[in-house]
């Protein structure tokens, strides 16, 4: 695993930024761009949908699944029948994917069609997927993507069994080719258009949860834990 920290002027460690490549300069607004690797990971700890993208077959596809982050690896999912999953671990050394993580944070009218836009945060990464073996590093993954979602969930759920854990396969995409990416503010409205007379401005998006719905089967007796109140 590469070095993410060292020191600053002051002698206290900081997280090192990840480094340019051309596939993670954006081709238009630049200083959107980021590369800190704090605010990468705050990006990613917040969501838990992500959409993985390659090829097959000489044509791009493009799928939404569950991932969990660990240090600088991020690890998604599925089936051991799944295509790209499979492709992964037939690949040497792997598969090259494109993983994207993005919060919608608000829509964003202007006075002009044209200026339209959202506030957002993404995160595009750029990698080989590789399949994992190791039974520890498979465990220490399915456990992360589950509190990805729900975090303290993995602790208070039967774990995967054998027959399981045969039926699952795991990949794993570094995080080393990256950027983030985000929109905040109002609209970008041309001076000509300030005086149209149009409403313009920002409707904040914002991400709830309901309270917890119990299942028809399952005991009154059981409360709802701590960890999803706290939802």
């Amino acid at each position: 695993m590469p070095d993410t920290s060292g020191p600053d002027s002051t002698g206290t460690d900081v997280a090192v930024p990840y480094q340019p490549t051309v596939r993670t300069v954006p081709s238009r607004a630049k200083q959107r761009a980021s590369y800190d690797r704090e605010l990468v990971h705050s990006i990613l700890d917040e969501a838990y949908l992500c959409h993985l993208g390659f090829v097959r077959d000489g044509a791009p596809v493009v799928l939404p699944t569950l991932y969990g982050r660990v240090g600088e690896r991020l690890y998604v999912h599925g089936s051991t029948g799944s295509r790209p999953l499979r492709d992964a671990d037939a690949a040497d050394p792997g598969m090259a994917v494109c993983l994207t993580v993005t919060h919608v944070d608000g829509l964003v009218l202007a006075r002009s069609a044209f200026h339209h836009s959202m506030n957002y945060r993404s995160v595009v990464v750029h990698g080989i997927a590789r399949t994992v073996t190791d039974p520890e590093e498979r465990r220490i993954a399915l456990d992360a993507i589950v509190d990805q979602v729900v975090p303290g969930r993995s602790r208070d759920s039967r774990p995967a069994d054998a027959k399981e854990l045969a039926a699952t396969a795991v990949i794993r995409l570094d995080l080393e080719e990256l950027s983030a990416k985000v929109r905040t503010g109002g609209p970008n409205d041309d001076p000509a258009d300030l005086s149209l007379p149009y409403w313009a401005g920002v409707i904040p998006l914002a991400h709830g949860y309901a309270a917890p719905v119990p299942s028809d089967d399952l005991d009154p007796a059981v409360p709802v834990p701590d960890y999803l109140a706290a939802l």
